[in-house]
């Protein structure tokens, strides 16, 4: 199902759609650029599972967890060399667990992600508006 975002609120509104139809042990694979907007579909997330706090990109920390109506793992792999890596982390655990795990460059495991991931792949365009295309859930 193919998105057209023209602002960071479409995306926002687009990740809340997503957190809303999302049930417990929900993976969401984010692919995108720097910039796309990976961590907006994350925020909008989060407020649909009534999380409040700031949410940042983990990308020194990798993994930050939320607690909402459902734990909510934020990944950013940016950094990471692969799956052993992930493994030693603990990165599986929140790949199975009962809440959404959320995970930027997910490529880099993309040999551990589970069948059933959700996959959001966002694209610039050359006028800014991105293309937002998701698989595995409707919306």
């Amino acid at each position: 199902m193919k998105f057209v975002s023209n602002s960071v609120e479409d995306t926002l509104m687009l990740g809340r759609r997503l957190g809303e139809a999302c049930r417990p042990g929900a993976v969401i694979s984010l692919r995108g650029s720097l910039g796309a907007g990976k961590t907006v579909i994350a925020k909008g997330v989060a407020e649909a599972l009534g999380i409040t706090e700031a949410i940042v990109s983990p990308t020194f920390t990798l993994v930050q967890e939320y607690e909402g109506s459902m734990p909510m793992y934020h990944m950013d792999l940016y950094r990471i060399s692969g799956p052993e890596e992930f493994e030693m982390i603990g990165g599986e655990e929140m790949l199975y667990s009962d809440g959404i795990a959320l995970i930027e460059w997910s490529e880099k495991i993309q040999s551990m992600l589970p069948d059933g991931t959700i996959y959001v792949n966002l694209e610039i365009m050359p006028d800014q508006s991105r293309i937002i295309d998701v698989e595995g859930i409707d919306l």
